[in-house]
């Protein structure tokens, strides 16, 4: 769920395209047309509020709705980040970036977002202060299917699964 400000007011939209290009960047593709784009290409500030399943109805619902013609600002409870963007408060892991780049390819807009800060709530955390996947399961949209997916089981070891 990316959250923006547009015109002083939060606005949120559902990504079906974002991801880790760096160690320190992540990048979200939109359609140029979504609402959401004017305050990421003015404000420069973006957050990126990880779903779950416990408000996966209210996130899909941002989705389905263009915020060209509802003002999305009210539904959800949300907090300024300490580098200004909004956000979701029910989101137990947010990601508060800055706009680098807009790499633009026809009808979409490629934000290439520097990472500025990562907020995780404490329950979602091991004894070593990581994200603990069987506590936090992020939930993953499937775009060809239009499905949701539950994420959490361990499968195994990076670079270590052929010793």
């Amino acid at each position: 769920m990316v959250g923006a400000f547009v015109d002083d007011k939060p606005t949120w939209t559902l990504a079906a395209h974002a991801g880790t290009v760096a160690h320190s960047h992540l990048m979200v593709s939109l359609v140029k047309a979504h609402y959401i784009n004017k305050g990421i290409n003015v404000n420069k500030k973006l957050s990126i509020n990880v779903v779950d399943e416990s408000w996966l109805k209210e996130a899909d619902k941002m989705g389905t709705i263009s915020g060209n013609k509802v003002d999305k600002s009210n539904f959800f409870k949300w907090t300024k980040g300490e580098n200004g963007a909004p956000l979701i408060d029910n989101a137990k892991v947010s990601i508060e970036c800055e706009m680098d780049g807009n790499y633009e390819l026809e009808n979409f807009d490629n934000f290439i977002c520097k990472i500025l800060a990562t907020y995780v709530d404490e329950n979602s955390l091991n004894e070593k202060e990581k994200i603990d996947y069987n506590k936090f399961k992020p939930v993953l949209f499937e775009f060809p299917t239009y499905e949701y997916f539950a994420v959490g089981d361990k499968v195994g070891n990076c670079g270590k699964m052929n010793q």
